[in-house]
């Protein structure tokens, strides 16, 4: 047969001396076959000789591969990591990611009188309107980390810098002292976070450094003005948040410095423990903190049907050890929920607490001063509710929160008597994802703040901006 092929190409070469050139063996047998010289059957055996591989050819090329592939060190590749923004650079993975936003705020503050006079109060008070263009609840941010697995555990660094768009008076807070509309000023950069990681996923992780923390972290995560604006704070000169839920529903987790262990997840469950800087107080006598704070926090998730679910419990305590002699310790629990049903997520939150105030840790919430033994502390509750539905690109939301503070004693009562009884706030929101990295919102606060006087203090403020992840 093959022989017989030979000969058939042999003629037909002849036959076709005076056709022009062909490229190859292959386009002359597709020639061939074309004009019925070769049989379907003939051309297809003849086709599959000439595709097999030459051995004498073949083993150089593949001696030329193998010593190509042999001569790179794969330690010193650079790749793109499996997911996210970043690379892989030997044994390393670096990520980045980060936000940028800013809001057009204008507030219609209350008109200040003697009947609006609230020691605490969140409302703003004031003789005009002002208009900011400001960061909302979150400032800018770009974090870096560096993962890697090393000696059988899952190591890892991470460094946060967080910075305003707004010119900071820098002071006791740096970089959240306050804003400073001037010229020439410059925007401070907040840096949250600097720890480093290690675990297994069988033993669990952690973590050294800096970053929020354990207690009331939920709150804020959950709150939809994390990523709008809510109550405005200082409108007039701008510094680098807004106050968003903080103080009219939550007190502020902050970012401290830690130790912390969070457990693997056992169906769901997962509990995180730590030791926290212990913070002094910002507004009380000095003081000389003999223990460290401690915090810890449960979470649930879990999915029955079609509805989606994650359920917290978190506290905190902290002895304060005061300089001029004395001590209390302040102290608080929380807990909440989110549900999501279809396009509809609700979340409900509930605080309780004794000597942390009602807006952010290490206030000396103990009223009028005091020393000694047997410091009275005043006790403080708050809660938030919200609900957010989605259809498409397009979110609408609304939330109402309260924060409540009582007297620490008769004679804070009388040293204090504007003191903040209830502050309260309504939230309406609308969302519109423009891409996948980029969300206009609108919003509109309704900000209240009551003394235990009977003083009251509204206010009103319309958000309208954007913000970006990546």
């Amino acid at each position: 047969m093959k022989k017989a092929l030979c000969a058939s190409v042999a003629l037909a070469t002849m036959a076709l001396a005076t056709t022009p050139a062909y490229a190859g063996t292959a386009e002359l047998l597709k020639r061939l076959h074309e004009k019925g010289i070769l049989s379907d059957e003939e051309y297809a055996e003849l086709l599959a000789e000439e595709n097999k591989p030459s051995p004498a050819a073949a083993a150089p090329a593949a001696d030329t591969m193998t010593r190509a592939t042999e001569s790179v060190d794969s330690s010193r590749m650079v790749r793109m990591a499996p997911s996210g923004i970043g690379l892989e650079v030997g044994p390393a993975t670096i990520t980045f990611s980060g936000s940028v936003n800013g809001f057009y705020v204008h507030d219609n503050p209350a008109t200040p009188t003697a009947r609006t006079a609230v020691t605490g109060g969140i409302a703003s008070v004031g003789s005009n309107n002002s208009s900011a263009i400001r960061n909302g609840l979150l400032p800018g941010f770009l974090k870096v980390s560096v993962a890697a697995q090393q000696s059988g555990w899952d190591v890892g660094a991470t460094f946060g810098m967080y910075p305003g768009i707004n010119s900071t008076a820098y002071g006791a807070l740096g970089a959240n002292n306050g804003g400073q509309p001037t010229a020439l000023a410059t925007a401070g950069i907040d840096f949250r976070q600097t720890f480093m990681t290690f675990g297994k996923a069988n033993v669990g992780t952690f973590k050294i450094g800096r970053d929020i923390g354990l207690f009331a972290s939920e709150a804020i995560l959950n709150d939809i003005t994390l990523l709008s604006s809510g109550t405005p704070g200082n409108n007039v000169a701008p510094g680098n948040t807004t106050l968003g839920r903080i103080g009219v529903g939550y007190i502020y987790t902050d970012f401290q410095p830690q130790i912390t262990y969070t457990s693997p997840s056992f169906g769901g469950l997962q509990a995180s423990v730590g030791v926290f800087q212990p913070l002094s107080s910002l507004t009380g006598p000095a003081e000389s903190n003999s223990a460290p704070g401690f915090q810890g926090k449960v979470t649930y998730d879990g999915k029955f049907g079609d509805v989606a679910a994650r359920l917290w419990v978190s506290g905190i305590t902290q002895k304060h050890d005061l300089v001029g002699g004395g001590d209390y310790t302040g102290s608080g629990v929380d807990f909440g929920g989110k549900v999501t049903v279809g396009p509809v997520t609700a979340t409900g939150y509930y605080y309780t607490a004794s000597g942390l105030g009602t807006t952010v840790l290490g206030l000396f919430d103990t009223g009028a001063a005091q020393t000694g033994p047997g410091i009275a502390k005043r006790d403080s509750s708050g809660f938030y509710a919200q609900a957010l539905a989605t259809f498409g690109k397009v979110s609408v939301g609304g939330s109402y929160g309260e924060s409540r503070l009582d007297y620490a004693s008769n004679t804070d009562r009388v040293a204090n008597p504007n003191l903040l009884d209830v502050n309260s706030s309504y939230v309406g929101q609308v969302r519109y994802g423009l891409t996948s990295w980029v969300t206009l919102i609108g919003e509109y606060v309704h900000s209240k703040a009551v003394a235990h006087s009977g003083n009251k203090a509204t206010s009103d403020a319309v958000a309208v901006g954007g913000i970006l992840f990546f």
